[in-house]
């Protein structure tokens, strides 16, 4: 592991695996076209009796350790939905959601906000095909937009949720995206109104099984809403975690809160966690080929993405690992990771640190390609710059100075790429830096500086004045 240097790191490693990724996150997956499969292949001889299950504290119910995030659902272009403008391949879906049951797969989460907002709606017809009893819907109240933050509209935007769905019930209800806009927004979308205490009392009343929250931005409001657990008696909490932001989450986006304390901190509260991106959009997916070789040493026919699956897992307040899976093969690889558990040794632990620690040293945008900051009001292609950016660092084809050996290469990569994938007037140039797209950041990346940087450093590369 110390022998990997900084170039042989830079080719293979970070976002550009989203590309390539086996398997996506709720939030892991490419902004355009089909994942390949470049990992292990799987067995399709996945055993369907030996599904993890976890221990709802509240209710006693049995709950997948594997949960299915039904935000990247297939189309009929074979593409993701998240990203795709096509209609949904409801057939896809179903078989989809079939393997998954009969696998032991029982937790699905969706959201009003996924898909177009056609999500909750698919998730709702493969579903209703099977007993009430044989599922866990998770869904959320994703009133992001300021005309949904009076009393009237969230209500109306929950009600919607339970018919799309054909539920007269929800297992468990999250509020989306708290922490984006800090204690004000959160106030103004749940507490002023009076939306808060209307869904707690829908939790009396048995329509809402669980109650929690997923978490995004600032840490001030996951403090405040876990310190007054004894007043919300939060269900259940969502939060980003996989083996680099267990310690290094604050370091890749100042913005974000390490997964170590924000997981100790609902353990010490009792408070199970649900997980979003266990493989931080794609990236520990596809890491250095000399990391690859001693992952695969130690355990031949796991795929480099099950070592996160796993890791997180062996945790024993995870309630479930939520995961995108578009593909029959990301279902497949991450059944196969998890049925059963073979939970991380010791040794396996440092080896995740290491290459965690080697992660973190490279420049990458923690872009996800979850496309919330999206439709920019002047057209710009923000997940798109960033993609290119990263796989432009990832390949090793950023050029410090025009001193570098390959600087005319990296050069024109990253000149003639950039106008291949991303059209001249949705580049980062047109950015006027309006501000509009920060807010809807889960990672809360500053996109207008990012896009500046990207757009100085061009201007640079075509003045050659680096």
């Amino acid at each position: 592991m110390d022998n990997i240097n900084r170039r042989d790191f830079l080719k293979v490693a970070g976002t550009a695996a989203a590309v390539t990724a086996v398997s996506a996150s709720c939030g892991d997956a490419v902004n355009t076209g089909k994942i390949a499969d470049t990992t292990t292949s799987v067995s399709k001889n996945i055993p369907t009796d030996k599904m993890t299950y976890r221990t709802n504290p509240k209710t006693g119910d049995k709950v997948s350790i594997l949960g299915y995030g039904m935000m990247r659902l297939p189309t009929i272009s074979n593409q993701s939905a998240r990203e795709s403008g096509d209609e949904i391949d409801q057939e896809t879906v179903n078989k989809l959601v079939d393997y998954a049951i009969e696998h032991g797969l029982n937790l699905f989460d969706t959201s009003p906000a996924y898909c177009r907002g056609l999500s909750e709606t698919a998730t709702g017809i493969a579903l209703s095909r099977y007993p009430r009893d044989k599922y866990f819907i998770s869904t959320k109240l994703s009133n992001f937009s300021p005309q949904q933050w009076t009393r009237e509209e969230s209500i109306a935007l929950y009600k919607k949720s339970l018919k799309d769905l054909q539920v007269d019930y929800i297992d468990y209800l999250h509020l989306h995206g708290v922490g984006m806009g800090g204690m004000k927004q959160f106030s103004q979308r749940y507490l002023d109104n009076g939306v808060l205490d209307y869904l707690m009392q829908e939790r009396e009343a048995g329509r809402i099984k669980n109650l929690g929250f997923s978490f995004h931005g600032e840490q001030e409001v996951f403090e405040t809403l876990v310190d007054n657990h004894d007043k919300y008696h939060w269900d259940f909490v969502m939060i980003q975690m996989n083996y680099v932001d267990w310690k290094y989450a604050h370091q890749l986006n100042p913005a974000n809160v390490d997964a170590e304390h924000l997981y100790n901190r609902l353990t010490e509260k009792g408070i199970p966690v649900f997980v979003m991106e266990p493989i931080l959009g794609g990236r520990l997916a596809k890491l250095p080929s000399h990391v690859q070789e001693m992952l695969r040493e130690r355990r031949p026919e796991s795929s480099i993405a099950s070592w996160s699956f796993r890791w997180i897992a062996t945790h024993p307040n995870i309630l479930t690992i939520l995961s995108g899976m578009t593909y029959m093969e990301h279902l497949q690889d991450n059944l196969s990771s998890l049925c059963p558990l073979e939970p991380c040794t010791e040794e396996e632990n440092t080896l995740l640190q290491r290459v965690a620690d080697e992660f973190v040293k490279f420049p990458l945008i923690p872009c996800t390609a979850c496309q919330y900051c999206m439709p920019c009001p002047y057209g710009i292609d923000i997940p798109g710059s960033f993609t290119h950016y990263n796989k432009c660092v990832n390949e090793g084809h950023i050029a410090v100075s025009t001193q570098d050996e390959n600087f005319k290469e990296a050069r024109r990569r990253f000149l003639i790429g950039y106008d291949r994938v991303v059209e001249p007037k949705r580049q980062a140039a047109h950015c006027i830096g309006c501000g509009t797209c920060v807010s809807h950041c889960p990672q809360n990346i500053r996109i207008p500086q990012k896009l500046r940087d990207i757009n100085d450093y061009m201007e640079k590369l075509k003045q050659e004045t680096l």
